[in-house]
C-alpha cells in the first residue's frame, strides 16, 4: 500500500518553498512553512512570535495579494492550511509530517547543517526531499543516517509551482523505489505534476537542455549581429515557445539566468558546449545596472512613458523597439500545420530563418547528445521542455516534425558531427523518434534500440491517437463525434483556437441525436485536447458578417447555439464537459449547459462579450441566471433580485474566475462539479461521470419553474445605478447602452413585477439584444481590437 502523505512540512519560505506550501494546500494538504529568524531583530523583538515568523509569515502574505492568474492559492481560504513557524522554535513539528520538503538557498553547506537538524527530529520513514536544481545528492546527505538516505531524493519543482507541470525527480544512489514511486504518485495524483525522471547530474534534465539553449542563443546572436527583438522574433510562439527567449528572461529574472549559466560553467567541466557558458559582458552589464528584468522593471526590455525600449548589446544602450517584419515569420504564423510551421520557420533562405536553423540543429544534436547521461529516455527531455519551459513540443517530437532524415542530411552538408545515437535510429527505426500504431504512442527505446510504447494510464485519452485507430463515429471540419467506449461518446472541438462554430454546433446536435435514439450509448463527453477549451464564438465570422450586414446569417448561428445548448440541458443521456485553460463566452455556454462539469483546476472561466460590444447570445445569460437561481424556491415571496443583481456585475464586468474554484464562488461551477489537478485525467473522470449517472438511473432535467422575473421596476433599479456610472465617468456611453440591454433580459423585459417566465422567453430577449448590438459600429470597433490587438477597447 502506497504511504499517505497527510501533512507537509516546507523549509525555506522563499518565492519557491512558499509556492509548493500554497500548491499543497490546493489540494487539501496542511502544511508548516518555516524559515530563518530574521537576523536583525532587537531584543525586545526576538520575544515576538510574529517577528520570528516574519519571513515565513510575510511570504504567505505576499501570495495572498496575487489577484491575477496564475494565482498561488486556488481561494485565498487555502492559506488557513499554512501554520508559519521558523527553524529555531518549531523544527520539532516535522515529527508530524510525511514528507520534508528543503527549499533553502543553493549552499551546500547550509543544506548539510539544515539536513543534520532535520535528523533529529524526523520520525523514521519519513520523506525528506530536496528542491536544488543541481546539487549532488550524495554531498548533500553526506554523515547522514541509512534511514535518512533510504528515504531522500531530490524532489525539483518549477516555479510557479502552483502553475507549471513539471517535477523533476531524482533519486539517490541509496533511495528507497518504493519512495519514489509513492511520491511520483502523489505529484501526479494529488498535485497534477508530470513527473520527469533524471539523473543526479548537474541541472538535471529541462535545465540542461533549457540552459543550453539560451547560451546557444547567445552566442548565434553575436555571431550573426542579430538584435535582441529579431532573436525574439524567431523565437516566440512561432517556434512553440509559449514566449520568446529575451522576454522570458526578463520574467524569470536577468540574475537568475546569470546563476543557472554561472553554475553551468562551474560544474559542466567535460560539456562539450562549455564555453558558450560563459556569462557575455553586456549580460553582466545589465545586471550591474540594475535591469533585472520584470522585477526591476528594466531588462532587456524596458518603457520609458509610452516607448517600448530594447537593450542594444552591440552599442550597450536602450533603443527604441521596432517592430521585426520577415516575410518567412510571417508566413510560418499563419500556417496551422505544426509540421509545415516548423519546415517554412527553418527551410527559406533569409537571416532569421538561417538563426531559427541553427538554433533547432544546436537543440536537437545538445539532446541526443545527453541521451544516457542526464536521463534514459527520449521522454524525459521532451516532457521536460514542454512543462517546464511551456514549449508546444520538447526537442525529439520537434525534430520528428521537419523530418529526421533529411534535416540531418542538412547537418551533414553544413558540417555538423551527428551523434551515433542519431545515426543508429535512422538506420534501425522507422525514420522518427516516436510513431503511432493501432492507437498506441510508441518511442524510439535508444538502450534497446527499438519502438516501445509510451507509458500511459488506462484512463488517460489520446484523442488523436483514437482518430488515428478508427474510433470516429461521425466528424466535420470543426468536430467529431469519437467513440470512447463502454457506450460514451465524445464531442471533440478542433476548430482554430477551439472557437465555437457552426461546424461544433452541429456535431453536438448529432451527439445528441445519437444519445436520444439508440440505446448502444450511454451519455456524451463534451471536450478536447487543444490549448484551451475554447476562446469562445467565431468572433472573426461574427464580425465580417456584422460588416457585411449578413444579420440573417448571424441570427441562425445564434439560435443555433440556443439549440444545442437546449438539447445538451434536455437529452436523455447525461453529458459531462471538461473545460480547462481559456472557457470563455460560447465555450462557457456549452459547459453551463452540460449536466454535469469535470474541470482541470487551472480554468479560466467566464462570459466576456461585453469586450466585444455584446453580451452573451448562446444561452449565457440565462444559463447563469438559472444557477443562481437554481435552489431558490418556486415562489414569488422570495425577492431574487439580489441574484439577478449578481449576475449581471458577473457578466457586465466580463469576470472570469482564477481558477475552477473560483468559477464556483461565480457560479459557473456547482460544487457537485468536479475539478482535477492532472490534465491527462480530464477526460477519463468525465467519462466515469457519464457512466455513474447512466447507471444510477439518469433522469433528464426539467425545465426550471422558478424563473419570477421584476420586469419594468428591477430595470429601472439597473437604469439608475447605470446613469450614475455615466455622471461619473466610469463607463462610456457604449457600455451603458450594452448594459442596459443585459439588464433588461436579466429582469425579463416589458413584464409585470413578479412575473413568471419560460426559457425560451428570455432566449428570445436575448436574441434581440444581441442583435441590436452586433451591427453597432462602436461594437463592430470592439471587436476589431480584439482580433487585431487582442485586447479590449473602451469606446
Amino acid at each position: 500500500m502506497a504511504r499517505q502523505i497527510k501533512k507537509v512540512a516546507v523549509l525555506g519560505a522563499g518565492v519557491m518553498g512558499a509556492g509548493i506550501a500554497a500548491q499543497l494546500t490546493n489540494y487539501g494538504i496542511p502544511v508548516y512553512l518555516l524559515d530563518i529568524v530574521p537576523p536583525k531583530l532587537t531584543d525586545e523583538e526576538k520575544q515576538i512570535p510574529a517577528k520570528r515568523n516574519a519571513f515565513a509569515a510575510g511570504a504567505v502574505m505576499k501570495m495572498k495579494k496575487m489577484k491575477r492568474p496564475p494565482v498561488a492559492f486556488y481561494v485565498p481560504e487555502n492559506a488557513n492550511l499554512v501554520t508559519v513557524g521558523n527553524f529555531d522554535d518549531d523544527l520539532e513539528k516535522i515529527a508530524e509530517c510525511d514528507w520534508i520538503i528543503e527549499v533553502v538557498v543553493e549552499n551546500l553547506q547550509i543544506k548539510q547543517s539544515l539536513f543534520e537538524k532535520i535528523e533529529k527530529f524526523r520520525k523514521p520513514g519519513t520523506i525528506i526531499s530536496s528542491n536544488t536544481s543541481g546539487i549532488a545528492i550524495n554531498k548533500m546527505v553526506e554523515g547522514r543516517s541509512d534511514d535518512f538516505k533510504k528515504n531522500f531524493c531530490v524532489t525539483h519543482f518549477f516555479n510557479p509551482p502552483y502553475f507549471m507541470k513539471l517535477l523533476e525527480m531524482v533519486p539517490g544512489v541509496d533511495t528507497d523505489p518504493e519512495v519514489m514511486k509513492d511520491l511520483a504518485e502523489f505529484g501526479e495524483t494529488t498535485l497534477g505534476k508530470g513527473i520527469v525522471w533524471a539523473k543526479d547530474t548537474p541541472n538535471f534534465v529541462a535545465n540542461r537542455i533549457g540552459v543550453a539553449g539560451i547560451a546557444s542563443t547567445f552566442k548565434h546572436m553575436v555571431e550573426g549581429e542579430y538584435t535582441i527583438a529579431e532573436v525574439d522574433a524567431v523565437t516566440g510562439k512561432v517556434s512553440g515557445a509559449a514566449m520568446p527567449t529575451f522576454k522570458t528572461t526578463d520574467l524569470v529574472g536577468l540574475d537568475t539566468i546569470h546563476h543557472i549559466i554561472t553554475n553551468s560553467y562551474d560544474q559542466l567541466e567535460d560539456d562539450e558546449t562549455r564555453e558558450d557558458l560563459k556569462v557575455p559582458e553586456w549580460l553582466a552589464k545589465l545586471i550591474d545596472n540594475g535591469c533585472l528584468g520584470t522585477k526591476t522593471r528594466k531588462g532587456f526590455y524596458k518603457k520609458e512613458g509610452k516607448k517600448k525600449l530594447v537593450w542594444d548589446w552591440k552599442a550597450m544602450e536602450y533603443v527604441e523597439l521596432e517592430k521585426v517584419k520577415n516575410d518567412t515569420i510571417k508566413k510560418a504564423k499563419n500556417t496551422d500545420d505544426p509540421a509545415e510551421k516548423a519546415k517554412t520557420l527553418i527551410g527559406a533562405d533569409d537571416r532569421l530563418s538561417q538563426l531559427a536553423w541553427k538554433l533547432f540543429v544546436d537543440n536537437c544534436l545538445y539532446s541526443a547528445r545527453r541521451l544516457g547521461e542526464i536521463c534514459d529516455d527520449i521522454m524525459q527531455i521532451d516532457n521536460g521542455m514542454k512543462w517546464g519551459y511551456n514549449r508546444e513540443n520538447g526537442p525529439f517530437e520537434a525534430w520528428d516534425l521537419v523530418g529526421v532524415k533529411e534535416s540531418v542530411e542538412r547537418m551533414k552538408a553544413d558540417g555538423y558531427e551527428i551523434p551515433a545515437v542519431v545515426e543508429t535510429m535512422l538506420e534501425k527505426s522507422d525514420g522518427s523518434w516516436y510513431k503511432s500504431e493501432g492507437g498506441k504512442l510508441y518511442f524510439w527505446d535508444f538502450r534497446e534500440e527499438k519502438y516501445a510504447p509510451v507509458p500511459t494510464k488506462a484512463h488517460w485519452f489520446n484523442l488523436k491517437l483514437m482518430r488515428e485507430d478508427g474510433k470516429v463515429v461521425k466528424e466535420n471540419s470543426g468536430a467529431s463525434l469519437i467513440d470512447m467506449g463502454d457506450g460514451v461518446l465524445c464531442c471533440e472541438f478542433h476548430t482554430k483556437m477551439n472557437a465555437i462554430d457552426d461546424d461544433i454546433i452541429k456535431m453536438l446536435l448529432e451527439g445528441c441525436d445519437m444519445l436520444d435514439a439508440s440505446d448502444k450509448w450511454e451519455g456524451m463527453v463534451v471536450a478536447n485536447q487543444g490549448e484551451n477549451f475554447s476562446v469562445g464564438a467565431n468572433l472573426m465570422m461574427i464580425m465580417m458578417l456584422a460588416m457585411g450586414k449578413d444579420f440573417d446569417n448571424i441570427k441562425l448561428a445564434v439560435e443555433g447555439l440556443h439549440e444545442a445548448s437546449k438539447r445538451l440541458r434536455y437529452c436523455s443521456k447525461p453529458t459531462v464537459s471538461a473545460p480547462f485553460g481559456m472557457v470563455l463566452g460560447g465555450g462557457c455556454e456549452v459547459l453551463m449547459a452540460t449536466d454535469a462539469v469535470c474541470a482541470h483546476s487551472l480554468s479560466w472561466i467566464g462570459l466576456v462579450e461585453i469586450g466585444a460590444g455584446l453580451i452573451p447570445g448562446g444561452g449565457g445569460n440565462l444559463g447563469l441566471l438559472t444557477r443562481w437561481l437554481e435552489n431558490i424556491p418556486a415562489s414569488a415571496a422570495v425577492d431574487r433580485f439580489p441574484y439577478i443583481q449578481k449576475t449581471f456585475e458577473t457578466i457586465a464586468m466580463a469576470t472570469v474566475s482564477n481558477t475552477a474554484e473560483h468559477a464556483r464562488d461565480l457560479k459557473f461551477l456547482r460544487m457537485s462539479d468536479r475539478i482535477v489537478a492532472n490534465r491527462d485525467d480530464l477526460i477519463g473522470t468525465a467519462k466515469k461521470m457519464v457512466l455513474g449517472m447512466a447507471t444510477a438511473g439518469y433522469q433528464p432535467k426539467l425545465p426550471p419553474n422558478n424563473l419570477i422575473l421584476p420586469g419594468r421596476p428591477g430595470y429601472s433599479t439597473f437604469e439608475m445605478g447605470l446613469y450614475n456610472m455615466g455622471l461619473g465617468l466610469f463607463v462610456t456611453e457604449h457600455e451603458v447602452k450594452i448594459a442596459k440591454k443585459l439588464a433588461n433580459v436579466l429582469t425579463g423585459g416589458d413584464i409585470e413585477p413578479n412575473t413568471a417566465v419560460s426559457e425560451d422567453y428570455l432566449l428570445e430577449l436575448e436574441t434581440e439584444a444581441f442583435m441590436s448590438l452586433v451591427g453597432e459600429p462602436k461594437s463592430i470597433e470592439r471587436m476589431q481590437s480584439l482580433l487585431t490587438t487582442g485586447k479590449p477597447l473602451r469606446n
